[in-house]
């Protein structure tokens, strides 16, 4: 039986592209004077480029913007600086996100957050959302001293919340990090996919966060039924 629901928060509860468009552009536009004679469609579409999804470091996304569009190093370092400090106000959560967390949780699920990234960054956010309170553990690599895909940082979740791997299902969008490494260390992995044409590969997956109380439901009466039938 399923019991606990352990979620990735990029790409997953944030919706970090939706989110992203807006912190860059809302810091264009509040840094115009400073950029002077950079265009708006360039420095937006250039950050996001260059962000790659939230993979790429920060400070070199910041130092290739600030030398491609020929702005100098004391603005460039105000900007990575701004980033760090604002992009929290400008989060935004996938459609249902608070809904579904109070629907598992009435259903008697247990919730954990597993994050890559900076603690303080990463922990701005959740709180950005509203949903610090849903979790009775949250790891973010920074400040576990390890990252996923390591399974190290699974087993530390499953650890704190007293749960077998089989009792927990980690639901993530990225098919390395998320999918293949919570299934290494046996737990059930539930891959929110990013696009609707991608294919399931076999795994359980849904499109819409949505969609994820009926399918645990599905999950545990099939479990279920496989038990009287033995």
């Amino acid at each position: 039986m399923i019991k606990a629901v352990i979620f990735d928060l990029d790409r997953t509860l944030l919706d970090r592209d939706a989110s992203v468009e807006q912190f860059i552009t809302h810091q264009y536009l509040r840094y115009k004077k400073s950029l002077k004679s950079v265009p708006r469609k360039s420095y937006v579409s250039r950050f996001i480029a260059l962000d790659e999804q939230g993979y790429g470091a920060k400070d070199y996304v910041y130092q290739q913007l600030a030398q491609e569009l020929e702005f100098g190093k004391e603005i460039e370092e105000e900007l990575y600086q701004d980033y760090h400090a604002s992009f929290s106000q400008h989060c935004i959560s996938f459609q249902g996100l608070q809904e579904v967390l109070l629907d598992l949780i009435a259903n008697h699920f247990r919730l954990g957050l597993i994050t890559n990234g900076k603690g303080r960054f990463q922990m701005d956010n959740i709180k950005a959302l509203g949903i610090q309170s849903f979790f009775e553990t949250i790891l973010i690599s920074e400040l576990e001293g390890v990252k996923k895909p390591d399974p190290i940082i699974f087993e530390r979740a499953m650890e704190q919340m007293k749960m077998p791997p089989e009792a927990c299902v980690y639901v993530g969008d990225h098919l390395e990090n998320d999918v293949q490494a919570a299934e290494k260390v046996g737990m059930t992995a539930v891959w929110k996919k990013d696009r609707k044409e991608e294919e399931s590969l076999g795994i359980h997956s849904i499109s819409h966060l949505t969609e994820l109380p009926a399918l645990l439901q599905k999950m545990n009466t099939k479990e279920e039924r496989s038990c009287y039938s033995k």
